[in-house]
């Protein structure tokens, strides 16, 4: 998985009227934790840009002024209720040998067979919840949908991988071609094999009179 850095400094007050005066500096205080203790610091809001408004997952790299660098993911983040503005975040402090649980982006390919044929694709989830050593982290999961008929689904048992864990029912769907006013049918290629197979053997029939 890509990884993006924050620069940052370590907060020495906490207290609401010192953290009133970041925000009003255009600071945002940031917690990580994860850590033997939690580090309090704080971060400019332009830094969040690349990590918040993006459909795309990092982790990230804290380079914290008295604290040195720390691997981390972004665990929660406040806005304000009028404004927007971030207000604060908080980071998971990550380690190459645990294992770690976040929402990866998930993508279908291929244009699923059914939608030629009229039928209408629904994608219920655009993230999926997996469990992996951070290393093992993917920047997104994809599903082939090329051959999904109307009315066929796609369950996440069709994403299994040796290199992280599935957090869902083997029974959540993923992707689903329903049907639309405009559907047509969709013969398989056996019930089309035995439509040749019974016009070959009735030439007589399948010929038009004048």
């Amino acid at each position: 998985m890509k990884s993006i850095t924050i620069k940052g400094s370590q907060r020495e007050s906490v207290g609401k009227v010192a953290t009133k005066a970041l925000r009003n500096a255009g600071l945002v205080p940031c917690v990580v934790y994860g850590g033997e203790n939690p580090i309090h610091f704080t971060a400019e809001e332009i830094a969040f840009k690349d990590l918040v408004y993006t459909p795309d997952v990092y982790t990230v790299v804290l380079a914290i002024k008295g604290s040195g660098k720390i691997n981390a993911i972004l665990q929660d983040i406040q806005y304000h209720p009028v404004t927007d503005k971030i207000i604060h975040v908080d980071f998971y402090q990550i380690f190459d040998d645990k294992e770690i649980t976040m929402e990866i982006p998930f993508k279908t390919t291929g244009n699923a067979r059914g939608v030629k044929n009229g039928g209408v694709l629904r994608v219920p989830r655009r993230k999926l919840k997996i469990k992996a050593l951070p290393n093992d982290l993917p920047d997104f999961i994809e599903a082939d949908i090329t051959e999904l008929k109307i009315g066929s689904k796609l369950y996440v048992t069709a994403l299994k991988n040796d290199a992280y864990k599935i957090m869902h029912p083997d029974n959540t769907v993923i992707a689903q071609v329903r049907t639309s006013r405009v559907a047509v049918a969709d013969l398989g290629e056996e019930e089309t094999e035995h439509e040749d197979t019974v016009e070959a053997e009735n030439p007589e029939e399948a010929q038009t009179t004048e």
